[in-house]
């Protein structure tokens, strides 16, 4: 295999480039995997290659036909990003990638790199809590607005949102998380990137489409594909796989993502080697782990569809049919994921006396591991979210999210079904 992206034109399968995508062996002495490059830095052959490479680097003038772009410093870029990078962009559709030292430090990133103050955010909702808070809190401080849309799958709704937003000013970004977390609500993806277009003729810039996958990652779901400008993922979470490490990837156009690098280099948000090896190795066994989660899932949330103590299960795989948001869910979707939500009877109190019983399922935030996570989404990864945010988004003191893994189903189940009698 090479590294260059475009590799996906010879028409491999995602799950063959998940295993060899971005990696020759022939260029690293013929180790079927890749090696680790433990190095902050990198030996110049001359001071004039030095020089050359600089210019190369920071856009002084643009590589001449042929020419070598040899690595200057581990925090600009490294074999291993290189590798990681190229894989991404493979599995989901892209010209190119780049990774940071985590989802949140991608998604501050990306933002950081599009957003001018005086703009505004148009987003689904609702938002991861970190999402929520960097855009409603740490942006407003620099005069950043955002508009939440009331119903991500109504045109209606989408375009009313919008209207409310270019009032407040340039429109540039519309973010979309779709599955939410952690209410699996669906945004239709093609629709806010046709109403982006209407933002961007009506304005004297481009509204950028970002989309938030981490819920299902490039298995499930394209947004490139559907016509999203960058496609974010938390790499930490079904990429990696084992809940062993921090990683974030954002894909999209060779220009889009040269912007969000340039950025990366000066907040110094870069993704270590070791880390880039580990999760490179983790993607080639992604689509299998998500399998058997998702059956896993699936049967999970047959059993508490019927238990006498859930009040509701927020499950994409259960939309009811001739909805828009199952309409949407097909078109879009090729699984269901393995992380949802429900709703117990009840409230905290509740909730936390059934978490404390669960002796298989552990009590932890994060999701897309080995292991079955759950958590009490208001006081954990909502804490921080005002309670009026939360709650419009359908986050209530009974939600639970749930993160389920690939252990035996029967155990999973009767956990669950112990758990739930203390209520």
């Amino acid at each position: 295999m090479t590294t260059d992206p475009k590799d996906n034109q010879r028409g491999f399968a995602r799950e063959t480039n998940a295993v060899g995508g971005g990696y020759d062996a022939h260029a690293h002495g013929g180790s079927v995997k890749p090696p680790v490059f433990m190095t902050s830095t990198f030996v110049y052959p001359s001071a004039q290659a030095a020089k050359d490479v600089h210019e190369v680097f920071f856009g002084t003038r643009p590589a001449r036909p042929g020419e070598a772009q040899p690595y200057i410093y581990s925090r600009l870029g490294h074999p291993n990003l290189s590798i990681l990078e190229a894989r991404l962009a493979l599995l989901d559709g892209a010209e190119a990638a780049a990774c940071c030292n985590s989802g949140m430090s991608t998604i501050s990133t990306v933002l950081q790199t599009l957003l001018q103050p005086g703009d505004v955010v148009l987003h689904s909702r609702p938002l991861y809590g970190g999402t929520d808070l960097l855009i409603n809190t740490h942006l407003h401080r620099f005069g950043v607005k955002a508009v939440a849309i009331g119903d991500a799958v109504d045109p209606a709704s989408v375009r009313h949102a919008a209207e409310e937003a270019m009032r407040l000013g340039p429109v540039g970004v519309v973010m979309i998380e779709s599955p939410a977390n952690p209410t699996s609500a669906i945004a239709d993806i093609a629709l806010a990137v046709e109403v982006a277009k209407e933002i961007s003729a009506r304005q004297d810039r481009k509204a950028v489409v970002v989309v938030d996958n981490t819920f299902l990652g490039p298995f499930q779901q394209n947004p490139i594909a559907l016509g999203a400008d960058l496609c974010i993922t938390s790499l930490t979470k079904y990429a990696g796989g084992h809940s062993d490490l921090l990683a974030g990837g954002v894909s999209g156009s060779a220009e889009l993502v040269g912007r969000v690098k340039q950025l990366r280099t000066f907040l110094g948000s870069h993704l270590d080697p070791y880390t880039c090896w580990l999760v490179t190795r983790s993607l080639e066994t992604m689509h299998i782990r998500t399998e058997r989660a998702g059956s896993n899932a699936r049967a999970i949330a047959e059993f508490l569809r019927g238990h006498p103590k859930v009040k509701s299960i927020l499950y994409v795989g259960f939309l009811e049919e001739g909805t828009k948001a199952a309409e949407v869910f097909a078109r879009q979707c090729r699984g269901a994921g393995s992380t949802f939500s429900f709703r117990i009877k009840g409230g905290e109190a509740e909730a936390f006396r059934m978490l404390d019983r669960l002796r298989v399922i552990r009590m932890a935030v994060s999701l897309g591991g080995t292991e079955t996570l759950i958590c009490h989404s208001a006081s954990t990864t909502h804490y921080a979210v005002p309670r009026e945010r939360r709650e419009a988004g359908g986050i209530d003191d009974g939600t639970l999210r749930m993160s389920v893994g690939i252990e035996h189903i029967d155990d999973l189940i009767a956990d669950l079904a112990q758990a739930l009698d203390a209520i």
